[in-house]
């Protein structure tokens, strides 16, 4: 997504390469021209080219019902394993998730049941780490069941629902007991004021010392990829990059016709008419030579870009998301609207592409565990300085939400660093929209600079980063 409309844009070298479809969901999905079967680590995974040059069909999209029964199925895999994994990393042995309805805690959303919307009045559920030996005990103190927590309160019996939060408090005894309440992550922030004092009223006093702010707690269940989900993953952000491919191609755009608002109102009606949703309105724009440009700065990219009517010689860039199974995509790719006579690109323009390649191997080479996402950053773009490369960049989690949890890598107005989200250090099954630009000269247009603005969904699996479903490493072409 573009830096206007964003808040947050990994030295082991990563072997980037991308993940196969797997066999999850019942897709059918045609496999990508090969590329580089030869380079190190090829056989831990298939090497494929760019996702946009598939002629497989668009993946199987489930009805609603089949949706809920995997993300159900997803839940449960995560309790088991992901809660003792971070509370226990984190040395948390009580972790209280709380919400009231309609002012959702963003951890709260993740943790409830397909059909359940939101918390339905106030809705509290508590984790209770038993010990290494033991599953961690789950319990929801409100009205109704909700699916894998247990209810553990009678309103008929204590018409008080906190007082019998501290009550479950008190017969477990814990030493650190974590909330939602963080300064740096807007994620793990979610305990409102009110339900804050309302906890503290009702604790015991001796417990109230032992609350602790849940922050890497709450990130670290956010940010985690479970295999269950990693199965699935490249379908979804398969389906995101299929659509692309249908809105930059002669079935929508007319040059001298369709408009770049066109465009993204295509893209809009395709994602609803999929029975899916965005989480963010796309963009397309547009870099074209001008006489007057030719030697300046590709200007400011960060605002969103004016409608304009798409003519032979453009070069268009799309921004693109999709939200499916709870996950989310964040795609930026380029395509070149062939002049007359034309049949390919302006070599400039493709050598420009495969500088924005470099500059996503220069970042992705970095990912090392427990870096923090400064850290990152700033090597990243000592390499890009050592190699020649105008960049910037302003990568970000993926996962839950768009803009996720984890380490932020720059954002587009701060390639210094970003205090406190940028010091939140890289941990291993977390995904990232390697999101980047590379500002270049075009001879072609009279040196004018352009600026080649990518995005695409990776993998780092703890040691190697692998992109989910292939990266753009050809222009798409319209007509095609």
């Amino acid at each position: 997504m573009r830096p206007a409309s964003r808040s947050s844009r990994r030295p082991r070298a990563a072997r980037v390469v991308a993940l196969a479809g797997l066999a999850l969901l019942p897709a059918v999905v045609q496999p990508l021209a090969a590329q580089d079967a030869a380079r190190p680590g090829a056989g831990r995974a298939p090497v494929f080219a760019g996702a946009q040059h598939t002629d497989g069909p668009m993946p199987v999209i489930l009805p609603l019902r089949e949706r809920a029964a995997v993300v159900d199925r997803w839940l449960e895999r995560r309790l088991e394993t992901v809660i003792p994994e971070v509370m226990r990393r984190e040395g948390v042995d009580l972790w209280i998730v709380a919400a009231r309805e309609y002012n959702e805690d963003p951890v709260i959303e993740t943790m409830l049941p397909a059909t359940w919307m939101a918390a339905r009045r106030r809705t509290v559920l508590i984790f209770h780490d038993r010990g290494p030996d033991q599953p961690v005990e789950r319990l929801a103190v409100a009205r109704y069941d909700i699916g894998p927590f247990p209810r553990a309160w009678d309103p008929e019996t204590q018409p008080d629902q906190w007082g019998r939060v501290a009550e479950i408090v008190t017969a477990r005894d814990p030493h650190r007991i974590a909330v939602d309440r963080s300064e740096t992550f807007a994620l793990a922030d979610g305990l409102s004021g009110t339900e804050y004092d309302a906890l503290m009223a009702a604790l015991p006093p001796v417990y109230r010392d032992r609350v602790v702010p849940a922050e890497r707690l709450a990130i670290g269940w956010l940010e985690t990829r479970t295999p269950e989900e990693m199965e699935v993953y490249p379908q979804v952000v398969r389906i995101a990059h299929r659509i692309i491919s249908e809105g930059f191609s002669a079935a929508v755009i007319q040059p001298g016709v369709t408009t770049t608002e066109d465009v993204v109102w295509w893209y809009r009606e395709r994602i609803a008419g999929l029975g899916l949703d965005t989480w963010f309105q796309p963009s397309v724009s547009v870099q074209r030579f001008e006489e007057a440009a030719a030697g300046e700065s590709a200007g400011d990219f960060s605002a969103r870009p004016d409608e304009s009517v798409i003519r032979p010689g453009d070069l268009l860039h799309v921004d693109f998301g999709i939200t499916y199974l709870r996950l989310n995509t964040d795609t930026q790719q380029h395509a070149y609207v062939l002049g007359p006579g034309e049949t390919d690109a302006p070599d400039g323009l493709k050598h420009g592409l495969a500088v924005g390649n470099r500059l996503q191997d220069a970042l992705t080479d970095n990912f090392v565990t427990g870096r923090t996402g400064n850290e990152i950053l700033r090597a990243a773009l000592e390499r890009a300085r050592d190699e020649g490369i105008e960049a910037t960049i302003y990568t970000h989690p993926i996962g839950f939400h768009g803009h996720a949890a984890g380490p932020t890598i720059g954002l587009w107005d701060q390639q210094g660093g970003v205090p406190g989200r940028g010091d939140y250090p890289l941990f291993p099954s977390t995904a990232h929209s390697i999101e980047l630009n590379a500002a270049v000269p075009v001879p072609e247009w009279g040196g004018q600079v352009v600026r080649i603005m990518l995005e695409e969904d990776a993998f780092f699996d703890g040691e190697d980063t692998w992109y989910i479903d292939g990266r753009q490493t050809r222009l798409w072409l319209i007509p095609r």
